[in-house]
């Protein structure tokens, strides 16, 4: 799958082509994929007005708040790959200090392949991507997937990028400060994973050529 796609053409623009999509982050490829996320079409709950979502991972937990209206259709898709496990197992594949820690490739390539098309349209921005905003990466109008990025800075030039955060860490932002950044920018412009391996190969790939990255354990809804 296309990844890299220009946003623009400034240096800091050319920092925003890879807030994009992607596809398969590995985690647990010795177990089957949970059946429900082999059909995304199936994945249509509506999310609650607010919640919460905790994540574990490889540094300690985090917790997110979601408020739906912020971002209503980008809220419900992160509602429903919470609840049924797609981050477990996901690495934090580009971290790049003073700007975003991007994740959202699934563990297991062969669920990338199904939701590497399962698109969602576009939410109007209502809120600004300041440090600890969630947000969905994007290719370009109407093409958000599964590839979020939390914001470890006041990005407000997103903004009007058509990037409209959902949600907001609210327990933890010291954890997520501290994810594994010393690989850069991903290939070609950087060091970092090429993500159509990732696609490609999983975990097998991040482990052997990427070891250091941090990774999500597990990411729950919180009751």
């Amino acid at each position: 799958m296309m990844m890299k796609k220009l946003l623009g053409i400034s240096f800091a623009m050319m920092l925003i082509t890879g807030i994009l999509w992607g596809q398969a982050r590995p985690a647990s490829q010795h177990s089957a994929a949970r059946p429900s996320l082999l059909n995304p079409s199936s994945l249509n709950d509506h999310a609650p007005a607010t919640f919460k979502a905790k994540f574990t991972t490889t540094k300690g937990d985090f917790v997110v708040e979601v408020t739906r209206a912020w971002a209503p259709l980008g809220a419900d898709r992160f509602y429903n790959l919470v609840k049924n496990h797609f981050f477990d197992g996901a690495a934090f594949f580009r971290v790049l200090p003073g700007f975003v820690a991007q994740f959202g490739l699934s563990a297991k390539p062969e669920v990338s392949r199904v939701w590497a098309s399962a698109t969602i349209k576009d939410d109007p921005v209502t809120q600004s991507n300041l440090q600890g905003f969630l947000t969905f990466a994007t290719a370009g109008a109407n093409t958000r997937t599964t590839q979020l990025f939390i914001n470890l800075a006041n990005n407000q030039n997103l903004d009007g990028m058509g990037f409209a955060p959902f949600g907001k860490v609210v327990e933890g932002m010291e954890v997520v400060q501290q994810f594994y950044s010393g690989y850069g920018e991903g290939a070609p412009r950087g060091n970092g994973p090429v993500q159509d391996r990732i696609t490609n190969e999983g975990k097998a790939y991040l482990d052997k050529s990427f070891p250091l990255l941090d990774s999500i354990k597990t990411a729950v809804i919180v009751q």
